[in-house]
């Protein structure tokens, strides 16, 4: 059997929070289509528990790793901060991660978001889960934080720095890391690649960050090719691409380089699938979808805002909701988003998992009709976030991290394993 592939599968990934994953293949999603198409077989609209039922929703107590789950599902630690994991000890600040098929087994590999060392290191399992060795791809790096799986099976690890490199990482422990500064010198989110149309998606994690868009030469050779910035409104409509002088100038940052470049609040991680990249911005709340086809933006979800200071209207421009995309409508997530985030919406057969980093330790599931349902949250660790979430090649095994930030330094994290009956 061959070790790898030559095309990564689309299995049922995670779409988190920077790191968001479809949950499977998005039928393909067409902007100016009549109603949502239906979709056969389309799973409860509710799966994995409710919040209306317990304080875990339908989720069971925590198992003894701490982790409530919904019933069916297992959790295992394969991997902890300072303890030594099939040959090398697990990094500090565990982040963004993914899985590679190998063989008649799979590789997760895991950014470390430490500053100054930052790195990769990969875990590899045989076909029953169990370790044969853990090793480092990437050493000597600075906050490693989001990435990027490429469709020829290698790992693009990127630092969330105001000068942040991409480097093309080797998850098989053979070949050196290689940077990538084609693709830009700046505090970068994650990455996602659209094969259709050979280019890479790029987000960047300022407060008024861009969406970029970097088409290679040559497919499957990330050394050189034009990097663009996405143009446009503020809201939901149509974009353009321009095309950005100096992706790795020394002093102008690539978001200041091209008039009229659109502004996102903290991108995080993407995703491509069907002719749409998904990707979300931590500052608003927002997971957004990106139609590649119709060159078109909008939003698929809008988190609820925060409550308003007592006198304030919502919509009085004091960091209110914005009504035109339903925050915070008793609805839910989808109420009043326009019919290019519902057909969005209805386009992904299996919804998207929402792994929420930067707050409370749960992953939740965003269905078809909008409305969120908790999968797991991991119990007992204060203000911990979920980090790294990917799915096995095969879909049947979910991995992820957990992690404490103590005024901004990194700490000890825990990787984990979920094992259950996964849909799609």
């Amino acid at each position: 059997m061959s070790r790898r592939t030559s095309v990564r599968p689309e299995t049922a990934p995670v779409l988190t929070g920077p790191l968001w994953r479809s949950a499977c293949a998005a039928e393909r999603l067409r902007r100016r289509s009549g109603d949502p198409p239906a979709l056969p077989g389309a799973p409860d609209p509710r799966p994995y528990g409710s919040r209306d039922t317990s304080p875990y929703g339908d989720l069971e107590a925590p198992d003894r790793n701490g982790i409530a789950l919904a019933h069916g599902f297992t959790s295992r630690v394969v991997g902890r901060s300072g303890s030594r994991v099939g040959g090398v000890t697990w990094h500090d600040a565990p982040g963004g991660g993914a899985c590679f098929p190998d063989g008649d087994g799979w590789i997760y590999v895991s950014n470390s978001e430490v500053p100054l060392l930052g790195g990769v290191s990969a875990i590899r399992f045989g076909p029953d889960g169990t370790i044969r060795s853990g090793y480092r791809i990437l050493s000597g790096t600075d906050r490693n934080s989001a990435g990027g799986a490429t469709p020829w099976d290698t790992w693009l690890s990127c630092e969330e720095t105001s000068r942040g490199r991409i480097f093309e990482c080797d998850p098989y422990g053979e070949r050196a890391a290689v940077p990538r500064l084609a693709m830009g010198l700046f505090r970068h989110g994650g990455a996602a690649f659209d094969p259709a149309r050979t280019a890479v998606y790029l987000t960047e994690g300022e407060p008024d960050g861009c969406f970029y868009r970097f088409r290679p030469e040559e497919w499957g050779d990330l050394t050189t090719g034009v990097l663009e910035v996405m143009a446009g409104g503020p809201g939901p409509g149509p974009v353009t691409w321009l095309r950005v002088p100096h992706p790795a100038a020394a002093h102008e940052p690539t978001r200041d380089q091209v008039e009229g470049a659109r502004r996102f609040d903290g991108g995080g991680g993407c995703h491509y699938s069907g002719g749409f990249c998904y990707f979300t911005t931590a500052g608003d709340g927002r997971v957004w979808a990106y139609d590649a086809e119709n060159e078109w933006i909008t939003v698929l979800y809008a988190a609820p805002p925060p409550p308003p200071e007592r006198g304030l209207r919502p919509d009085d421009g004091h960091g209110g909701a914005d009504d035109s995309l339903g925050q915070g409508s008793p609805g839910g997530a989808r109420a009043g988003l326009g019919h290019d985030a519902e057909a969005a919406m209805a386009g992904l057969a299996g919804g998207l998992f929402a792994a929420d980093r930067d707050g409370d330790a749960e992953m939740t599931i965003l269905t078809e009709d909008g409305t969120p349902a908790p999968f797991l949250r991991v119990v007992g660790l204060g203000g911990a976030g979920i980090t790294g979430p990917a799915f096995s090649p095969d879909g049947g095994r979910l991995y992820f991290s957990s992690r404490r930030d103590a005024e901004g330094e990194p700490t000890a994290g825990v990787t984990y394993e979920i094992t259950g009956p996964f849909r799609g």
